[in-house]
Protein backbone atom coordinates (compact mmCIF):
# COMPACT_ATOMS: atom_id res chain seq x y z
CA UNK A 1 0.00 0.00 0.00
CA UNK A 2 1.45 3.38 -0.95
CA UNK A 3 1.21 6.37 1.31
CA UNK A 4 -0.97 9.28 0.20
CA UNK A 5 0.67 12.26 -1.46
CA UNK A 6 1.14 15.18 0.94
CA UNK A 7 -1.22 18.07 0.40
CA UNK A 8 -0.28 21.72 0.28
CA UNK A 9 -2.44 24.07 2.30
CA UNK A 10 -3.51 26.86 -0.02
CA UNK A 11 -1.74 25.77 -3.20
CA UNK A 12 -0.85 23.07 -5.68
CA UNK A 13 2.03 20.63 -5.33
CA UNK A 14 4.65 21.32 -7.99
CA UNK A 15 8.12 20.03 -8.80
CA UNK A 16 11.42 21.61 -7.78
CA UNK A 17 11.54 23.75 -10.91
CA UNK A 18 8.86 25.99 -9.41
CA UNK A 19 11.45 27.79 -7.26
CA UNK A 20 14.22 28.07 -9.87
CA UNK A 21 13.88 31.82 -10.22
CA UNK A 22 13.94 32.57 -6.50
CA UNK A 23 16.80 30.14 -5.82
CA UNK A 24 18.88 31.60 -8.65
CA UNK A 25 19.07 34.80 -6.60
CA UNK A 26 20.83 32.87 -3.82
CA UNK A 27 22.81 30.19 -5.63
CA UNK A 28 25.16 31.00 -8.54
CA UNK A 29 24.27 27.89 -10.58
CA UNK A 30 21.35 26.30 -12.40
CA UNK A 31 19.33 25.24 -9.35
CA UNK A 32 17.00 22.77 -11.08
CA UNK A 33 20.06 20.61 -11.87
CA UNK A 34 21.52 20.96 -8.37
CA UNK A 35 21.67 17.74 -6.39
CA UNK A 36 20.18 17.63 -2.90
CA UNK A 37 20.42 14.88 -0.29
CA UNK A 38 17.61 14.40 2.23
CA UNK A 39 18.85 14.67 5.79
CA UNK A 40 16.03 12.38 6.92
CA UNK A 41 16.06 9.35 4.58
CA UNK A 42 19.28 9.91 2.61
CA UNK A 43 17.57 10.01 -0.80
CA UNK A 44 19.70 11.94 -3.32
CA UNK A 45 18.29 13.47 -6.50
CA UNK A 46 18.21 16.66 -8.55
CA UNK A 47 16.18 19.52 -7.12
CA UNK A 48 13.80 19.42 -10.08
CA UNK A 49 12.52 16.02 -8.89
CA UNK A 50 11.54 17.20 -5.41
CA UNK A 51 8.02 18.32 -4.58
CA UNK A 52 7.30 21.98 -3.91
CA UNK A 53 4.37 23.35 -1.96
CA UNK A 54 3.78 27.02 -2.82
CA UNK A 55 1.76 29.54 -0.87
CA UNK A 56 1.69 33.32 -0.53
CA UNK A 57 4.33 32.99 2.21
CA UNK A 58 6.86 31.13 0.03
CA UNK A 59 7.81 27.62 -1.01
CA UNK A 60 8.49 24.43 0.90
CA UNK A 61 10.68 21.85 -0.87
CA UNK A 62 10.02 18.27 0.23
CA UNK A 63 11.84 15.01 -0.41
CA UNK A 64 10.11 13.00 -3.15
CA UNK A 65 10.74 9.79 -1.19
CA UNK A 66 9.83 10.54 2.44
CA UNK A 67 8.20 14.02 2.19
CA UNK A 68 10.58 15.53 4.77
CA UNK A 69 11.14 19.28 4.43
CA UNK A 70 14.46 19.94 2.65
CA UNK A 71 14.36 23.68 1.97
CA UNK A 72 12.13 26.62 2.79
CA UNK A 73 12.33 29.57 0.38
CA UNK A 74 10.84 32.95 1.28
CA UNK A 75 10.94 36.03 -0.93
CA UNK A 76 11.52 38.89 1.50
CA UNK A 77 11.77 42.62 0.67
CA UNK A 78 15.48 42.44 1.55
CA UNK A 79 16.06 39.45 -0.76
CA UNK A 80 15.38 35.74 -1.00
CA UNK A 81 15.94 33.74 2.18
CA UNK A 82 16.60 30.00 2.08
CA UNK A 83 16.60 27.61 5.00
CA UNK A 84 18.21 24.29 4.06
CA UNK A 85 18.01 22.72 7.51
CA UNK A 86 16.42 19.49 6.22
CA UNK A 87 18.99 18.90 3.49
CA UNK A 88 22.15 17.00 4.34
CA UNK A 89 23.77 18.96 1.48
CA UNK A 90 23.11 20.77 -1.79
CA UNK A 91 25.64 20.32 -4.59
CA UNK A 92 26.09 22.52 -7.66
CA UNK A 93 25.63 20.69 -10.96
CA UNK A 94 28.72 19.86 -13.03
CA UNK A 95 29.77 22.62 -15.41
Amino acid sequence: MSSPEPTAPGGPVLDGSALAGALSEVYAFETTRAVVRCGSCGHTDVLARTTVHLSAMGGVVRCATCAAVLLVVVEHPDGVRVSASGAAWVQAPPR
